[in-house]
């Protein structure tokens, strides 16, 4: 175990009975779920409610926490999980994944003629982004908006590093062929060079 996770199982154990210690765990990982349930809710209020709600959650059951090789990280991130698919299915309504913000930041050019495509094209991924099954929604927030490993990825989605991987290609191949145009030739938004400079191997 590395000194940083041994420090955090440490900061852990003492929260279950020390108001401060959870509050340090707060402070280390409050942007970071935050940040995951707005992207897949796609509001701010709402995102902040269920924030409050993760951290709520995880103070009451903080000390069933057990060391089992999966970082506190990612029990908030399931918790989180948890509670996003519960808002999901009480208003009845297909999960919004707002990557705008996200997709114009990558396509930045000096030429307007160029950032017009950049932007039309995001548009179309973000479009066929919104229409993947959430846990695809999930795998593509973790490895673009948090930059996760897969390995890390595999710890919060309960999967092994190998699944991962493969789920993470499979995306790919989804999104291609919803995004192929008339000529048969994907935007370049989704290519996969593009795309693997931003995370893949190695990150993974």
């Amino acid at each position: 175990m590395s000194e940083a996770n041994s420090d955090e199982l440490a900061l852990v154990r003492r929260a279950a009975t020390d108001p401060d210690a959870f509050g340090e765990l707060y402070e280390r990982h409050v942007r970071r779920i935050y940040n995951y349930i707005y992207y897949r809710t796609g509001d701010h209020h709402d995102a902040e409610d269920l924030t409050a709600r993760v951290f709520q959650r995880a103070l009451r059951h903080v000390g069933t926490f057990q060391d089992k090789g999966v970082p506190f990280t990612a029990w908030l991130y399931r918790i989180a999980h948890n509670l996003v698919a519960n808002w999901h299915r009480d208003r009845s309504r297909r999960p919004v994944l707002p990557l705008e913000d996200h997709l114009a930041a990558s396509a930045i050019s000096s030429h307007p003629e160029t950032l017009a495509l950049a932007e039309e094209e995001g548009e179309l991924l973000l479009v066929a982004v919104r229409r993947l099954p959430a846990e695809r929604q999930q795998l593509l927030i973790l490895k673009f908006v948090e930059h996760l490993s897969n390995a890390e990825i595999g710890n919060i989605m309960g999967r092994s590093e190998g699944a991962i991987k493969s789920l993470y290609h499979r995306t790919l191949a989804s999104l291609r062929d919803e995004l192929v145009g008339p000529a048969g030739v994907p935007p370049q938004a989704v290519k996969d060079d593009e795309l693997h400079d931003r995370s893949e191997d190695e990150r993974a």
